[in-house]
């Protein structure tokens, strides 16, 4: 229940439990992996991971009762740049491994943000704060999210979805990633 992951996130937020799937290192395996997802158009990669690491979840109590997994969404303007979300793609592996439905339309990203890639925990917060909005999110009330992205670095992005999603009466947010970025 308490790991780097949720260290990380500590205090920021109500944060049930977090995990990741890999380290992220600089140079390394991971960050390959990502890259080709993200930036190759590999969407399998992602699902295929996703699947994988699903099995390994379901097997924990932490997530045995995930009733809704919500992929972080990119802008829309950005997501037919790329041609697909590469969260949507983790998501949908976790989905149907876990035996559990995502829902790629209740957090919608409204604002087009720059990278964040070279900015700082507090410069990344300020550039995803206000970049959530939920859409027919009843369907969540009194539910256990999985909220899911590709990489843990800062937490501003899954720390500005959490905050997002907690919105919703009696949710209960927990996290998971593919990878967990070194400091």
């Amino acid at each position: 229940k308490d790991n780097t992951f949720t260290d990380r996130l500590w205090g920021r937020f109500p944060l049930y439990t977090a995990a990741a799937y890999y380290h992220f290192i600089k140079g390394g395996r991971v960050q390959h992996l990502i890259h080709n997802l993200k930036y190759n158009n590999k969407p399998e990669v992602g699902y295929i991971i996703g699947l994988k690491y699903g099995e390994i979840l379901k097997e924990s109590p932490l997530y045995k009762d995930i009733d809704s997994i919500i992929p972080v969404p990119l802008h829309p303007k950005r997501e037919r740049q790329r041609g697909y979300n590469q969260s949507d793609a983790f998501a949908e592996g976790l989905s149907e491994s876990m035996n559990i439905p995502f829902y790629k339309k209740i957090l919608i990203r409204t604002q087009s943000t720059a990278t964040q890639t070279k900015k700082s925990r507090l410069e990344r917060l300020e550039n995803v704060g206000s970049a959530f909005q939920l859409k027919h999110s009843e369907r969540l009330q009194g539910k256990n999210i999985l909220i899911v992205d590709d990489v843990l670095t800062t937490g501003a992005t899954l720390e500005s979805c959490a905050l997002k999603m907690l919105e919703i009466p009696d949710v209960r947010i927990s996290l998971a990633t593919i990878g967990i970025a070194e400091r």
